[in-house]
């Protein structure tokens, strides 16, 4: 993850075959964002993983 005093901005989040939603991590950029999820894919999980902007200072 990214330096603790930058504002992490984005979720990745995991999606089972039940349709339950969890947070996976916060990173600071899209772009990071996106390569932990292109890492858990070249896993082979069967989940599903995406990324969201958070919005506000959500926690």
């Amino acid at each position: 993850m990214s330096d603790g005093n930058a504002a992490l901005s984005w979720l990745v989040i995991r999606q089972d075959d039940n349709g339950n939603r969890y947070r996976v991590g916060r990173y600071a950029t899209e772009d990071e964002a996106r390569k932990m999820v292109d890492e858990l894919d070249a896993k082979g999980h069967r989940q599903l993983y995406s990324v969201e902007r958070v919005e506000g200072s959500v926690l």
